[in-house]
């Protein structure tokens, strides 16, 4: 690679993709450093300090050694890493199958199309819905995610009242997720049940696996 800038990355590892379409597939995880926001329910506020830059093609090299075609870039917030689009890139260009985690805090639109972007948006208990921003849902794509982290009843009456607000009852792919340890999955259940809502209810599989072992 002729331009190779670093990305700065807190850890690369491998293992079970525990949310959204691809949930219990081998993964390969790329966590970059960094975010410049501060959701109340982060697991990975490690994340926010620890980092080290990284050569693109060392990156690659990294994720090659795993023997996997999955991979999934997270954070922090990979977004607000400056060459984060040409590490997707090159990504893309050596045929591995690639997601984004991000926030809906973020503008979208520069992501690569052959990327599936797994958005994140943020509801009142984060801390940080008023960021939100409504122009990415013209740039997510029908194949993409959008992802909402429950905290409580009144997180999940709020998700139904944008759901409803932005058209997209007839997204295919809207997961409900509830915050790990602080919401009964049951309550959840009952709730999208009740409401026959028209969206997916994932646990973070890995953390029933492992709890909040990191690097898993």
């Amino acid at each position: 690679m002729k331009d190779n800038p670093a990305v700065s990355i807190n850890e690369i590892f491998y293992s079970i993709q525990g949310e959204a379409k691809n949930s219990g597939r081998p993964t390969v995880f790329i966590r970059t450093a960094g975010c410049p926001f501060r959701c109340s329910y982060c697991d990975t506020e490690y994340a926010f300090t620890e980092g080290n830059n990284i050569r693109i093609n060392e990156i690659i090299s990294k994720v090659k050694s795993f023997k996997t075609n999955f991979v999934t870039v997270t954070g922090g917030e990979p977004l607000a890493q400056k060459n984060i689009i040409l590490l997707l890139d090159t990504l893309v260009d050596n045929s591995f199958n690639v997601s984004i985690e991000t926030s809906g805090l973020v503008d979208i639109s520069a992501i690569p199309k052959n990327v599936e972007i797994v958005m994140d948006i943020k509801t009142p208990t984060s801390n940080e819905s008023s960021k939100n921003i409504d122009n990415n849902l013209t740039a997510i794509k029908k194949t993409d995610v959008i992802k909402f982290v429950i905290g409580n009843e009144d997180d999940y009456k709020w998700s139904k009242k944008f759901i409803t607000k932005n058209n997209l009852e007839h997204f295919e792919n809207i997961f409900f997720s509830p915050v790990h340890d602080d919401l009964k999955i049951s309550s959840i259940a009952d709730w999208i049940l009740k409401d026959k809502l028209n969206v997916t209810l994932q646990l973070q599989l890995h953390k029933y696996i492992w709890g909040n072992e990191r690097g898993r």
